[in-house]
Order: C-alpha cells, then sequence, then structure tokens
C-alpha cells in the first residue's frame, strides 16, 4: 500500500530546519529502507530541477556548505547511491539520529510500521572540538 510520509531534519534543541515528503511503497520499512528513500528522493529532486543549493541528509563530494545547503562550485548530477551509503555510514557512527514517532532507531535493519501520520526526524549531531 501507497504511503506519503513528510520527514524533518531537526538541530539538537528540536527545531525543525527542513522539510521533505517521502512517498513509500510500504508501510513497514527498515531504516536502510527509510534512510534509502529519504535520500534517493532529495537527490533526484535535486537533479531533476537543476537547483543551485543542495539540501540533503550528506554533504556532496566537491561542494562547499552555505546557509541554504550544500552548493557546487559547477553545477553536476549528484549519485544517490554515494550519498546513501554516506548516510548509512553516519547512520551507524552516531552522527545522525533518526526518531520515528518519539522512539530512537537503534539500528539499519530495525523495523517500523508506518502511517500518514508518523513523525519521522533526522537530527545530525556535531562532534565537539576542544583544545
Amino acid at each position: 500500500m501507497a504511503l506519503t510520509i513528510t520527514v524533518r531534519d531537526e538541530t539538537t534543541a528540536g527545531d525543525a530546519t527542513h522539510h521533505l515528503s517521502l512517498d513509500l511503497l510500504d508501510e513497514r520499512l527498515t531504516v536502510r529502507e527509510i534512510i534509502r528513500a529519504r535520500v534517493y528522493q532529495e537527490v533526484d529532486d535535486y537533479n531533476r530541477h537543476k537547483r543551485d543549493t543542495f539540501n540533503g541528509l550528506i554533504q556532496p563530494t566537491d561542494t562547499e556548505r552555505t546557509i541554504n545547503g550544500f552548493k557546487q562550485r559547477q553545477w553536476r548530477e549528484i549519485d544517490w547511491k554515494p550519498q546513501f551509503e554516506k548516510a548509512c555510514t553516519a547512520f551507524e557512527k552516531n552522527q545522525v539520529l533518526l526518531l520515528i514517532d518519539d522512539r530512537q532507531a537503534e539500528s539499519l535493519d530495525q523495523e517500523f510500521l508506518l502511517t500518514a501520520r508518523s513523525e519521522v526526524a533526522f537530527v545530525r549531531l556535531v562532534p565537539l572540538v576542544g583544545g
């Protein structure tokens, strides 16, 4: 059964910074499948619309961070597969948290039953720099 959910990026303080609607083919998905759907859709949207700035979960190679996302020196298509692999690695290294209906996802293979009202949030953790 097809399902559309909204995912959001949040700061560690709980403020939403970005929203994205995802069209899913199933209600029961693993964390890996949720990440894949998100990364694929945001890269596909960027490539189709040839936007100036990529606003996604993972910073593409050869881009610089801006206030509104990541900017390439010269526009080129982004390949979703390396972005997906980086996102999975970031999740496994606890650099990105995934909260689904107020439950923290613990592994890429953990399954969740989603509904149209499910709340899905990605939180990027910034490592502290000391000195």
